[in-house]
């Protein structure tokens, strides 16, 4: 359903949700040298209270000797060093992990590149506090894409209704990045079967969700193209996104066939 502020929300809204405790916020990074100092200052003045984990791949750049150095600055900022580069959803599940057993409360999901904006991270917290997990969307009312490439653009909506059609999942921005999970939601996904990467990897979790039963939130963001830097995004990572949700879609539809064969079966 939609709210008048713009939001989007699916699932049980009407459970009680406890306290959120501390927050983590990973930031995958891979060659950010030019955008990680900016980006963990950022979300330090954003929210304070918070704590930051970088989790580098290694970066051949210095990315990882920069955090290195925030973090021995600041007693909030912690640094996971990958040994290479093995993808965004691996690198985010290093990261899950790594605050899970580190007792963080709420793990937030945010790229390097500022192409996610820290300062609206206060939204997402504010309304998880009445949700499992909060998507910050760009195609919600009030959300927007700036300096983005047209075909980007394209890329990003055609794959969001595509997957919200055939996975029939009520999100409007699929394959979104800027995402705030409590620990039990993720705790709750099944986490040890992911093995999908780039945007593949964001359907997949907010795919688990929805079937799961949680309560899912959509906020408005504004989503900016990054201005330092190299875009990860590949034909690769477009192509593996297509065939895993369609995949996904079709095993989901062909299940549900099965279901209801064998269900006439016996009731005869």
């Amino acid at each position: 359903m939609n709210d008048g502020d713009g939001t989007s929300a699916t699932g049980a809204g009407d459970r009680s949700f406890g306290p959120l405790g501390t927050a983590l916020v990973i930031i995958p990074t891979y060659d950010e040298a030019e955008n990680i100092e900016a980006i963990v200052g950022r979300v330090r003045a954003s929210v304070p209270e918070a704590h930051v984990l970088v989790a580098d791949d290694n970066s051949p750049d210095g990315t990882g000797k920069i955090a290195d150095k925030l973090a021995a600055a600041d007693d909030q900022v912690h640094v996971l060093h990958r040994e290479a580069k093995d993808g965004l959803g691996a690198a985010y599940l290093a990261g899950f992990a790594w605050g899970l057993e580190h007792g963080y409360g709420v793990l937030i999901e945010m790229d390097a590149d500022g192409s996610h904006r820290p300062e609206e991270l206060p939204r997402l917290l504010t309304a998880l506090a009445g949700a499992d997990l909060v998507l910050g969307s760009r195609w919600v009312p009030g959300g927007r894409a700036v300096n983005w490439p047209k075909h980007r653009e394209l890329i990003s909506r055609g794959g969001s209704i595509y997957s919200r059609v055939l996975l029939d999942v009520p999100i409007r921005d699929v394959t979104g990045g800027y995402r705030a999970f409590r620990r039990e939601t993720l705790e709750g996904l099944g986490l040890g079967d992911v093995a999908s990467q780039g945007y593949c990897f964001q359907v997949d979790l907010a795919r688990r969700a929805v079937k799961a039963g949680y309560h899912v939130v959509e906020v408005p963001i504004t989503f900016a193209d990054r201005e330092r830097g190299d875009s990860k995004m590949n034909r690769a990572i477009v192509a593996e996104a297509l065939w895993r949700v369609t995949a996904w879609g079709v095993g989901e539809r062909l299940g549900r066939v099965a279901g209801n064969i064998t269900g006439g079966r016996k009731r005869r």
